[in-house]
């Protein structure tokens, strides 16, 4: 592909946002993608405790009582995602592509592919052994899945995408029967120090534009502020959304 023929890739950095905030985030992003009003874009933000469920969740994949969801402060959503039940949660990183596969990358098992690769070359840039296992989907290392993934594609417009466990309270994940009971780990584990999440999330961003062979231009990054994600969340309790 030549520089002339690169998308370019939109980046926004919104912070800590609600579930269901983020949910109508994508669903307006998606929108924009579609009908070309806004280019590729990268959502990466953090949720509070909440566990999501894919397509494939099935009974018994959340083996908390509601009790104790409630005492951690843990809510719970059903998704059209792909996969089972997982955990979002603070310091970890959620990004949502929302891009078009169309034409020359109309190819699912390929797009979740090209995920794990910038993953794995993002844990790679900070010194860890990261790679694929056949037959499941995800970022693994030695000792636990690191980061995992469930998307939704519809006209080809991707939607959901990744979380990667920086900083993550890895206890949460007792909650839920996870990543067909392998082991969980983070970035923090592994390094034995907390990591800066800026900084993991710099490197997602170009990695990203790498694999996806786009042109990222630095001054097309913005971060959400706190008043904006407030705003949203507010008319989305108002019924505005």
């Amino acid at each position: 592909m030549t520089r002339s023929e690169q998308r370019t890739l939109k980046v926004e950095r919104l912070g800590r946002v609600e579930y269901a905030a983020g949910l109508e985030i994508q669903r307006q992003t998606e929108a924009s993608v579609l009908t070309g009003a806004q280019p590729d874009t990268l959502l990466l933000l953090e949720h509070p405790h909440t566990l999501t469920l894919g397509r494939r969740a099935a009974d018994g994949g959340i083996i908390a009582p509601d009790e104790v969801l409630q005492a951690r402060g843990v809510t719970v959503f059903e998704t059209n995602r792909g996969g089972k039940v997982t955990y979002h949660g603070l310091g970890q990183i959620v990004g949502y592509p929302i891009i078009n596969l169309s034409p020359d990358r109309e190819d699912v098992h390929r797009y979740v592919r090209d995920l794990e690769e910038v993953l794995i070359r993002t844990m790679n840039d900070f010194g860890i052994d990261a790679s694929r296992i056949n037959g499941l989907t995800g970022v693994h290392t030695s000792r636990g899945k690191v980061a995992a993934i469930g998307v939704h594609i519809a006209r080809w417009i991707t939607t959901h995408g990744f979380a990667l466990n920086v900083n993550t309270d890895l206890s949460y994940f007792n909650l839920i029967v996870a990543c067909e009971g392998e082991p969980v780990t983070s970035m923090k584990e592994l390094l034995g120090r907390e990591v800066e999440m800026k900084a993991v999330e710099d490197r997602i961003i170009e990695r990203f534009a790498d694999v996806f062979e786009m042109e990222f231009d630095g001054g097309r990054v913005s971060t959400g502020s706190g008043s904006d994600r407030v705003a949203i969340e507010q008319r989305i309790q108002m019924g505005d959304l």
